[in-house]
């Protein structure tokens, strides 16, 4: 019942090439598009693919495997995204073959060409189980009816019936930017190291933004391919969703963050899907856990008198929340509010007209 994908109601201030403890180690960008690249590794290729809204283009990867390319995300299906893989796959990547497709998780801009690739060059799918099989059910969802739950879902939102219309007209469009997905795929399991090229990578999982986000470290290389587990200069999207109402998503994030933290050294390189490969995993790690608990205190200070998900926004996001943004931030919000909940700090009714109120629970009580 997903009915965005961007990461990211909000944006943090974009950060000079250099901070404190944060690096941002290249000085040259792959020009969008091109089918051109940056070595950022031996062996490892950095790309980008166009992306629509906010965000305009996605990092992808390709790392040397043997005579081929193994290639990490694939972007979004559209034929701009298509045909800049074909100038890349006679450019950067010199007419060698694909030799398997790994995707960090599910989302479009990750997933998007993974079927055309895996099919064009009759090469397996590599993707963690719940990623593969939800996104197979998300993909289901194409041409549906909005089901009677995600309506009632953002009626006790406080969305109004404009946005409820627009939700149902908007349902269904998430296998649209998929490409047909192939029908097996090679799973990638926590903790497990595989080869690439005669390197040594080894998964590292997280959950809250994903079902189960692989990210890819090879300690030989000092490089970390973070997908959207680990961006530098906004926060990835982490949200509650009509399908499991009640899920902490958050919690999930803030563990997996610090699991993270604890499996790979502060010293790699961090290739994220978006923005630019920067250095300080920790710092930045520390960054996000941090910037979520203040915003969790201040929702929960918003909340010494009652109110609906929609009168939350003000507490935790900058900018405006539009008809753009709703569902986002609607998911966004309910993450932090079941969380507190989780936490025993606020409170969840509903009205005679299935409308949720939260409301604080008194440290007095």
């Amino acid at each position: 019942m997903r009915d965005g994908f961007e990461d990211a109601a909000t944006e943090e201030t974009q950060e000079p090439k250099k901070t404190g403890r944060l690096v941002y180690p290249f000085e040259t960008v792959p020009e969008q598009g091109s089918g051109q690249a940056v070595e950022v590794a031996p062996g490892v290729l950095w790309l980008r693919m166009p992306l629509g809204g906010s965000l305009q283009f996605i990092n992808v990867w390709a790392i040397a495997d043997g005579e081929g390319w193994a290639v990490v995300d694939t972007g979004v299906q559209t034929k701009e995204t298509s045909q800049a893989w074909r100038s890349a796959f006679t450019g950067a990547l010199g007419g060698k073959p694909i030799t398997r497709v790994i995707v960090t998780h599910l989302h479009p801009d990750h997933i998007g060409l993974a079927g055309w690739m895996t099919r064009k060059f009759d090469c397996r799918l590599w993707m963690t189980r719940l990623e593969y099989f939800q996104c197979r059910m998300l993909v289901a969802d194409t041409g549906r009816e909005a089901p009677e739950d995600g309506v009632k879902f953002f009626h006790a939102a406080g969305w109004d019936e404009d946005a409820i219309e627009n939700y149902k007209a908007r349902f269904g469009g998430f296998g649209k930017a998929i490409y047909a997905l192939p029908d097996s795929y090679r799973r990638l399991s926590d903790g497990e190291d595989f080869d690439i090229g005669g390197k040594t990578w080894r998964v590292v999982t997280g959950q809250g933004h994903s079902p189960d986000h692989a990210c890819l470290w090879c300690p030989e290389l000092n490089v970390l391919i973070s997908g959207d587990q680990v961006l530098p200069r906004i926060s990835s999207n982490v949200s509650v969703f009509p399908t499991e109402p009640d899920a902490d998503p958050l919690s999930d994030w803030l563990r997996s963050l610090a699991k993270v933290k604890a499996a790979v050294p502060d010293e790699v390189i961090v290739l994220p899907a978006h923005n630019d490969p920067f250095e300080g995993l920790h710092t930045r790690i520390d960054g996000l856990i941090s910037g979520h608990e203040r915003g969790l205190a201040r929702l929960e200070k918003k909340l010494a008198e009652p109110k609906r998900v929609v009168d939350t926004f003000g507490a935790l996001f900058a900018r405006p929340i539009g008809p753009d943004l709703l569902g986002m931030a609607t998911g966004e919000a309910l993450a932090h509010l079941n969380c507190l909940i989780g936490r025993g700090k606020i409170r969840r009714e509903l009205d005679e007209q299935g409308v949720a109120w939260y409301s604080a629970i008194s440290s007095a009580a």
